[in-house]
């Protein structure tokens, strides 16, 4: 995939982190946006779209954390690709950020050519989803996904923001309606990393697909659990061209 003219925008208070990315992806074909602090990221969000958006979570004025619940619910960017920079070595950083919606996280200090590769494999999934043909949606219990624009609509009218790694994890049930997914095949579809147990990424990633989907009775209706054994979408997908 084609870095000329994807976008990206970074975050981060140390000055040697925001010079060596600028260059470095710069050189790599993006076009770099940097900021030292919160209130500058949100200015430039406001100012021009980006392609994908880099979180440091400490930061001088505000933490990454209240930055990446702000983008997903951002009125035109809450779908852009989010990857998240922490030096903590605590698993929590980690799984707080992706609970509240980050696509990747990336552990400091790291190397330029990591991140260069996590950054272009979120801009080509990004990218499959917007070349799907027609305005597929797909309808599921009382839902409807446009695969399109990755706007997820309950039949009462509410529109739920799905982060990338939601809308992935979405489509994979979606794709595979009652069968039985098994915890690799979750965790791939999910970009699990080797940072934090398989188990504890795709139980993390399928628990908040469920809030997004209301799916929070005791046992889940819509996702089962099927122990052992992996997770279950229980409903048939009927798949139409609009809404």
């Amino acid at each position: 995939m084609s870095s000329v003219n994807k976008s990206i925008l970074l975050v981060d208070d140390d000055q040697e982190i925001r010079e060596l990315l600028d260059t470095y992806l710069t050189r790599a074909g993006f076009q770099v946006r940097t900021t030292p602090d919160g209130a500058g990221f949100r200015q430039a969000m406001n100012d021009a779209p980006s392609d994908l958006v880099i979180l440091d979570v400490m930061l001088p004025d505000e933490d990454g954390f209240s930055l990446c619940r702000w983008i997903r619910q951002h009125p035109r960017q809450a779908q852009v690709p989010i990857i998240m920079l922490t030096a903590s070595s605590d698993e929590a950083d980690r799984v707080i950020g992706l609970e509240l919606g980050a696509d990747d996280y990336l552990g400091k200090p790291f190397s330029p050519r990591e991140l260069q590769a996590r950054i272009k494999a979120l801009l080509r999934r990004a990218q499959f989803g917007q070349e799907r043909s027609g305005s597929e949606v797909l309808a599921f219990d009382d839902w409807r996904l446009d695969m399109v624009s990755h706007r997820l609509f309950h039949t009462d009218g509410e529109e739920v923001i799905l982060s990338g790694a939601d809308f992935a994890l979405l489509k994979l049930f979606l794709d595979h309606p009652q069968e039985i997914l098994d915890r690799d095949t979750i965790g791939n579809a999910t970009r699990g990393r080797d940072l934090m147990p398989l188990d504890r990424i795709v139980d993390m990633a399928v628990s908040r697909l469920r809030q997004r989907l209301r799916d929070t009775e005791k046992p889940p209706r819509l996702i089962r659990t099927v122990r052992g054994s992996g997770y279950q979408l229980a409903a048939n997908v009927v798949a139409s061209n609009g809404h």
